[in-house]
């Protein structure tokens, strides 16, 4: 049996991929990856290039294990619905299979693939721990609140083990006659090489699980929420290309000797990822619409000049600005400061969540469509089980609390450097003696806030209630 493997860029691995595994006891595989314009082409490219630069490097990465296997990655251009069936009967494959994803667009792309291949097309699950649509309440409806659903996960996830790679796969033939190409370079699609952008690939995605399982679990519960030193574990990007699969990381750590409550915090939080798939899966229309219907035709402020502030990290509130440029210089801004940013947008500048949203899925690294939409709409009040529209960030205590000594400020934002942590989370209330000593004019050297904290959460609060049915 001749098998076309289609990597679909969210499984970029031969560790623990059930299709790779199961076409290898079949007979014989070929590796297909498609270079979809929808993604490749340089002016979509461009939109996410640190998600490009990580992709591409993880798929070279695949093709040195691939050969390493015997075998090799063949590297075709087009759209996908149309290569996939042309280059499967050009092979005479006796079936074509690959890993499902809840996306809508993806969705509609495989129905069409289908259509095209009939039975010789096989989805397998894997991109969840548990495959979409078959959690369900007592009343048998799917969750709409994390708790609940996180119960019934737990009690859901398979205990199997990862799949090993095969230890050789069969060498493609030469004659299979279809075109391929090579993989693109970062300046061919007009991206430079951010070296701040964590590396892609298997191999350094499982050399950072292996770092986080012997240095950072254990403290995970903790440290997670600190934004300098950064208690994450850095796993998010490899979990959205799939250099690591979601059942290697729940059983890595799960079978770890890490404290309980850090594996079970860790555990909890690959939940909310399940979460965020499961919703999506069951509401597509989430990405385009509120969760909470009472959200749509919300007021928001189309203001370029307070949207351009926020994003550039010139609000003049330093654990806010730190988080913006952290996330245009390294492709990544822990979750903590995901939070902090999201609500200062949405709820003091009052500008609508959608347009944060595009722009974390265009400069995050682990940008992912289900995580990034549950997380912006969490913060804005609007999600699926998000926090209480009238919760609202206070950016200096935040900071105070989760960057006590301001490290994470002075590390993105130069200009506060030598502030005292006892005002650099509000340098406004600094003496202009304690200014100058620090080398800070306000209004000049580093902004003053664009917006008062109180009159802004007073703001909102009253559009808000005057708005939602609450």
């Amino acid at each position: 049996m001749r098998t076309l493997v289609w990597f679909r860029g969210k499984d970029v691995r031969v560790w623990d991929h059930a299709p790779l595994a199961d076409a290898a006891k079949a007979g014989e595989v070929v590796p297909v990856f498609v270079l979809d314009p929808y993604f490749f082409a340089p002016e979509r490219a461009q939109r996410c290039p640190h998600r490009i630069q990580f992709l591409l490097e993880s798929i070279a990465a695949l093709e040195e294990s691939l050969e390493a296997l015997g075998s090799r990655l063949l590297l075709v251009e087009g759209r996908s619905v149309d290569v996939i069936p042309q280059i499967a009967e050009r092979m005479h494959a006796d079936r074509v299979v690959a890993y499902r994803w809840v996306e809508p667009f993806a969705r509609e792309r495989d129905r069409r693939i289908s259509r095209a291949l009939g039975e010789g097309f096989q989805l397998y699950e894997g991109e969840t721990l548990i495959p979409p649509g078959t959690l369900r309440t007592g009343a048998g409806k799917p969750f709409s609140v994390f708790t609940p659903f996180a119960k019934a996960a737990r009690r859901a996830v398979p205990s199997s083990a990862p799949k090993r790679h095969p230890k050789s796969l069969p060498p493609v033939p030469r004659n299979l006659g279809i075109e391929t190409t090579k993989l693109p370079s970062l300046s061919h699609l007009g991206i430079t090489h951010n070296p701040r952008v964590l590396h892609g690939g298997e191999p350094a995605a499982r050399d950072r699980l292996e770092r986080f399982l012997k240095k950072g679990l254990a403290n995970y519960a903790s440290a997670r929420d600190q934004l300098e030193p950064q208690g994450t574990s850095r796993l998010s990007a490899d979990l959205k290309f799939g250099t690591l699969s979601i059942r290697a990381v729940w059983h890595a750590v799960a079978s770890s000797d890490a404290p309980a409550a850090d594996v079970d915090k860790l555990e909890s939080e690959l939940l909310w990822r399940e979460f965020a798939y499961h919703v999506l899966w069951e509401r597509p229309s989430v990405l385009e619409h509120p969760f909470r219907e009472d959200f749509e035709g919300f007021p928001w402020r189309d203001d370029d000049d307070a949207f351009a502030a926020w994003w550039e990290g010139k609000t003049g509130y330093p654990v806010v600005d730190a988080a913006a440029r952290q996330l245009l210089a390294e492709g990544f801004v822990p979750n903590r400061a995901r939070m902090i940013a999201a609500s200062f947008l949405t709820k003091h500048l009052l500008v609508s969540f959608r347009r944060g949203e595009a722009h974390y899925l265009k400069f995050l690294t682990d940008g992912d469509w289900a995580n990034n939409d549950m997380g912006w709409q969490w913060s804005a009040g609007c999600g699926c089980d998000a926090q209480p529209y009238f919760r609202v960030f206070n950016p200096m205590t935040q900071g105070e609390r989760f960057d006590p000594e301001g490290r994470y400020v002075r590390r993105f934002v130069p200009e506060l450097a030598e502030m005292p942590a006892r005002f650099i989370h509000r340098p406004w209330e600094a003496p202009p003696e304690v200014l100058a000593a620090a080398g800070v004019r306000l209004g000049k050297s580093y902004p003053r806030p664009i917006v008062d904290h109180a009159e802004a959460r007073a703001r909102f609060l009253a559009v808000a209630k005057s708005h939602l049915s609450c």
